[in-house]
């Protein structure tokens, strides 16, 4: 980006309202047995929406003149061109007009997903653009004013239902349709170099001659519209397992309410202002979470929704992720964008074999029953631990010339993990520090591990 994710998503999250709050005076985080299955778990967020049909900007931000974390013409961090040609917020919404997924198969999507050991997957429902991928009778803004008798969140549903996936839904309460009266999309600069809003057509315009947004009768229409939408989400479809906000709610709906509808459900914090869970995105946190998280990022390069160049990430990068999520106890979500058509491009379905074949050979590694081990503390590359077998993963971005591991006793065994093969490692002890020097040679493409056996004893000295 030409600004760091970091910066972006702050200045994004500032926009729509987010919070990051879990605990309160008046919240604690759910302890309701239905959401066990959530520590340590590998999930698939799909965004997805009318932005696909220009395919050259991102969902909802693709309207915004100059938006947090443009790209513009840029070099990413993998030297390929990404570019994004934003649209006016009328030609935004006028996709709406053509699009039509012919193709559209939530199935294909989860059974690839499944198979690379994916266990939950979380759909928007609506991204800030306000056009609802369900029927809804709170707003009159998606399938139901443009795609009549179609659901596409019922069709996601029963797809994850049929094969065992746990079920999210993303939901956005900002609606810049429904507010798009009493807003702005972004700034230039005008002919005197005067710092002006912009408008619909990104035209200049006064920002302080339209209404105000805190009119009596426009919070009570929009809470209302935001209270429906739950509502019908979370009453409609039966059973949901995770609730993904994305935007202050602000007095629209409380957690009682929404507890009664679904005791079982997980939420995150960035709607009501506190939840079950962190959510980290697009940069690693900076220290370790406590309690439960989740970090969620773009696999699919250079936005959420889909772009016509198709650029993903590698699998390298993906799995190097979510090794230092789970050696830091916490669960992934990696982001992938159909377009148009309802499909995934084809790149991504590689991404996802290249997933399921790392899986079968090496994923015991990051299963939900390793722990999380010392790292950066006492070893310099992320660590899970199972007994006193410890596994060391050489992430996509480490280029140093010895795995060191500090306060451990004599091991029994090293060994080198590759997909499919394994190779004793020669190592050294100095006091009880291990050294275990790697060739940069011998190094796979996607995430190979270090195991380190310390037998029956205690590992720690």
């Amino acid at each position: 980006m030409l600004v760091s994710d970091h910066q972006a998503v702050a200045e994004q999250h500032a926009i729509i309202g987010n919070t990051a709050a879990l605990d309160t005076a008046d919240y604690r985080r759910t302890d309701h047995p239905d959401t066990r299955w959530f520590p340590g778990s590998l999930g698939l967020f799909i965004h997805w929406g009318i932005s696909s049909v220009n395919e050259t900007g991102d969902l909802s931000w693709g309207m915004m003149l100059q938006p947090p974390g443009s790209r513009g013409r840029a070099l990413t961090r993998y030297g390929v061109m990404s570019v994004q040609q934003n649209l006016t917020p009328n030609e935004y919404w006028q996709q709406a007009d053509s699009f039509n997924p012919d193709r559209f198969d939530p199935r294909k999507w989860l059974t690839a997903a499944k198979q690379a050991g994916i266990s939950y997957a979380v759909l928007t429902t609506k991204h800030h653009d306000g056009y609802t991928l369900w029927p809804s009778r709170a707003s009159a803004f998606g399938v139901q004013s443009h795609l009549p008798g179609r659901d596409f969140v019922r069709d996601f549903i029963a797809a994850c239902r049929e094969l065992d996936i746990k079920v999210g839904l993303y939901y956005s309460p900002p609606d810049w349709f429904f507010a798009r009266e009493r807003m702005t999309f972004g700034k230039t600069v005008d002919d005197a170099g005067n710092e002006v809003k912009v408008g619909m057509d990104h035209q200049p315009i006064d920002a302080a001659a339209l209404p105000s947004e805190d009119d009596q009768d426009f919070e009570r229409r929009w809470n209302a519209q935001v209270k429906g939408h739950l509502y019908e989400l979370l009453t409609d479809y039966g059973k949901i397992d995770l609730l993904w906000f994305d935007g202050s709610s602000k007095q629209a709906v409380t957690l009682a309410e929404l507890r009664r509808l679904q005791p079982g459900i997980l939420f995150n914090p960035r709607g009501l202002g506190y939840g079950d869970y962190d959510t980290p995105e697009c940069a690693f946190p900076a220290k370790r979470p406590a309690g439960w998280w989740e970090y969620c990022h773009i696999w699919n390069d250079g936005a959420w929704g889909y772009l016509n160049h198709e650029i993903y990430k590698p699998t390298g990068w993906m799995l190097g992720e979510w090794a230092k999520t789970r050696a830091w106890a916490g669960t992934f979500l990696v982001n992938v964008g159909p377009d148009a058509h309802g499909e995934l491009p084809a790149v991504a379905y590689a991404r996802l074999a290249d997933l399921a074949r790392w899986n079968a050979t090496l994923g015991f590694t990051l299963t939900k029953d390793v722990s999380p081990g010392p790292w950066p503390e006492r070893c310099n590359v992320p660590v899970t631990i199972r007994g006193s077998t410890w596994y060391l993963h050489l992430v996509f971005d480490w280029d140093e010339a010895a795995v060191i591991v500090k306060g451990v006793r004599t091991p029994r065994s090293v060994r080198y993990l590759r997909e499919g093969s394994s190779t004793e490692l020669t190592w050294t002890m100095s006091g009880s520090d291990l050294r275990i020097p790697i060739r940069k040679a011998a190094r796979g493409v996607l995430l190979d591990i270090v195991e380190v056996d310390f037998g029956e004893q205690l590992p720690t000295v």
